[in-house]
C-alpha cells in the first residue's frame, strides 16, 4: 500500500513507495496533521449520531407514543444502513479513494439531519426512520473509510495505537452525546401514564407535537456542523493510497478476504460487539428508571454520559496499555471482566445494578478498535475490501435491541434481566480474543530468532 501527498483533484496514485516507509517510526508522517486531525474529527461525528439513537429511544415512547419494542426499531433501521452502504461505500473507495468516499458519507449524513425537520413537522414515525436511515449510510461510508485510512497516516506498525487514538475521540463524541441529548432533545416534562389518560385529545396531541419537535434544532445544527467538516476535508492535503485498481469491487476479492481467517473471525467477534454495545447503550436510561423510577430522565442521561466517559478513558488507557500488554491478551481480559459485570447488572438490586452497567462502557472501549485492526492488519490493499465487511458486521446492533425490547415484553415489561444477551455477546469476544491470542503466540514461536 503506498502513500503519496497528491494534490487536491488528483485521481492518479502513481507511488509505489509503502506506507510505512513515508514515515518510518512516526506516529503520524509530517505534513498530514491537520489531515489526520480532521478525519479523527470523523469518528466523532458518528458517535454523535450513534448515541443520540439511545436519546431517541426513549424520547420518541413519549413524542410519538411507542413500546420500547417499536422504540427498538431505531436502532434496526440505523444499523441496516450500515449493512447495506458498508460494501457500496468500500466499491466506491476502491474506485476514486478515500477522500471521495468521505465526501460522500458527510453529505449523505448532512442529509439526513436535515430530514428530522419535516419529520417532526408531521408527527411520523416512518419519516424519522428514514431520516435515521439515511444518516446511518452516510455514517457507513464515514467509518469504512476512516477505519482504515487512518493506516496511511504514519508508521503501520504503530497502526492499533493510531486507530485506538481516533477511537478515543468516538468515545468523547459518545459521552457529548447524552449531554447534548438531555439538555436540548428531553424538554425535562415527563408525565405519568395516569396524567396522559386524563388529558383532553386536543391536550395530549398539543404534547406530543411539542416533544417531536424538540429534535429539530439539535439535528440542523449538527448538519450545519456535518457541512463545514465536508468542506475542509475536500481542501485539506491527503495522504494517497495506491492499490490495484483492476480488480476492485469484483466477487474474486471478496472471496480472497473472506478466505482470510483473521478477517473472518473479526467480522464475527464485531457483530457480536456491536450488539452488545447497541443493546446495553440503547435502554440504559430505562434500565435506570426501572431501578430507580424516581430518577428523573435528564439525570438518567447524565448518568449514560458517565458511562460514555469512562468509554472514553478506556480507548486511552487500552492505547497506553498495548505498549506493555498484547492487544489480544486486554481484549480477552476487557471481555471477561464485562461478563462479570452483566451478570451483577442484570441481578443486583438498585444502584449495585446501575454502577456495574455504567462500569461496563470502560471494558467495552477498546474492543472495535482491537477487532477492527486484528481483522485488516494483513489484508495490505484489500483493506479497502476487508474493511467493509468489518463494517457490514455492526448489523449485529440493528438486531439485538429489538430483541431485548420483545424478550422485556415476554417477561413483563422489564428491561433488568435482558442484559443477559448482551452477557453472552461478551462471551463470545472473550472466545475470540482467546483464540487469536493463541495463533499469535504460535506464529510467533514460528519465527527463528535473529542470529
Amino acid at each position: 500500500m503506498g502513500i503519496t501527498a497528491a494534490p487536491i483533484g488528483d485521481a492518479t496514485a502513481d507511488t509505489d513507495a509503502d506506507a510505512g516507509q513515508a514515515g518510518t517510526g512516526r506516529f503520524i508522517t509530517p505534513g498530514f496533521k491537520l489531515g489526520f486531525a480532521l478525519v479523527t474529527s470523523l469518528f466523532f461525528l458518528w458517535a454523535i449520531a450513534n448515541n443520540f439513537n439511545d436519546i431517541l429511544i426513549r424520547h420518541f415512547q413519549k413524542a410519538l407514543d411507542l413500546n420500547r419494542a417499536e422504540a427498538g426499531l431505531i436502532q434496526f433501521v440505523f444499523y441496516l444502513g450500515y449493512f447495506l452502504m458498508a460494501l457500496p461505500a468500500g466499491m466506491l473507495m476502491r474506485r476514486f479513494g478515500y477522500r471521495a468516499g468521505i465526501l460522500c458519507g458527510l453529505g449523505l449524513y448532512a442529509l439526513g439531519a436535515v430530514l428530522f425537520y419535516p419529520a417532526a413537522e408531521i408527527r411520523a414515525y416512518g419519516v424519522f426512520l428514514a431520516a435515521l436511515f439515511v444518516i446511518a449510510s452516510g455514517a457507513a461510508f464515514l467509518e469504512t473509510a476512516a477505519n482504515p485510512y487512518i493506516v496511511a497516516f504514519g508508521d503501520p506498525a504503530r497502526a492499533s495505537q493510531r486507530l485506538n487514538l481516533a477511537q478515543s475521540f468516538n468515545g468523547f463524541g459518545g459521552f457529548v452525546a447524552p449531554i447534548i441529548g438531555g439538555m436540548f432533545i428531553f424538554s425535562g416534562v415527563e408525565h405519568s401514564a395516569a396524567e396522559l389518560a386524563a388529558m383532553s385529545p386536543a391536550e395530549l396531541t398539543a404534547y406530543r407535537v411539542s416533544e417531536a419537535q424538540m429534535v429539530q434544532m439539535p439535528y440542523l445544527t449538527l448538519a450545519g456542523i456535518v457541512i463545514c467538516i465536508g468542506i475542509a476535508i475536500a481542501l485539506v492535503r491527503l495522504p494517497r493510497i495506491s492499490h490495484d485498481r483492476a480488480s476492485a469491487g469484483t466477487l474474486s476479492g471478496l472471496r480472497s478476504v473472506l478466505r482470510e481467517p483473521a478477517l473472518a473471525g473479526a467480522v464475527i467477534a464485531q457483530f457480536f460487539y456491536v450488539g452488545a454495545q447497541v443493546g446495553v447503550w440503547s435502554f440504559f436510561i430505562d434500565f435506570v428508571k426501572e431501578l430507580s423510577p424516581a430518577t428523573p430522565e435528564r439525570t438518567a442521561a447524565f448518568l449514560l454520559s458517565l458511562s460514555l466517559v469512562l468509554f472514553m478513558a478506556g480507548r486511552f488507557i487500552g492505547t497506553a496499555l498495548m505498549q506493555r500488554i498484547s492487544a489480544t491478551r486486554l481484549l480477552l481480559v476487557f471481555a471477561t471482566i464485562d461478563i462479570v459485570l452483566i451478570a451483577i447488572a442484570a441481578f443486583a438490586p438498585g444502584i449495585v445494578a446501575v454502577g456495574a452497567l455504567t462500569l461496563t462502557s470502560f471494558f467495552m472501549s477498546i474492543m472495535f478498535p482491537t477487532i477492527f485492526s486484528l481483522g485488516v492488519k494483513d489484508l495490505g490493499d484489500r483493506a479497502m475490501l476487508g474493511a467493509p465487511l468489518i463494517i457490514m458486521a455492526i448489523i449485529g446492533g440493528a438486531l439485538f435491541p429489538p430483541l431485548m425490547g420483545l424478550a422485556s415484553q415476554a417477561i413483563g415489561d422489564v428491561i433488568q434481566p435482558t442484559m443477559l444477551l448482551p452477557g453472552l455477546c461478551f462471551a463470545v469476544i472473550a472466545f475470540y480474543a482467546r483464540r487469536t491470542h493463541r495463533a499469535e503466540r504460535r506464529r510467533h514461536a514460528a519465527v527463528p530468532p535473529l542470529p
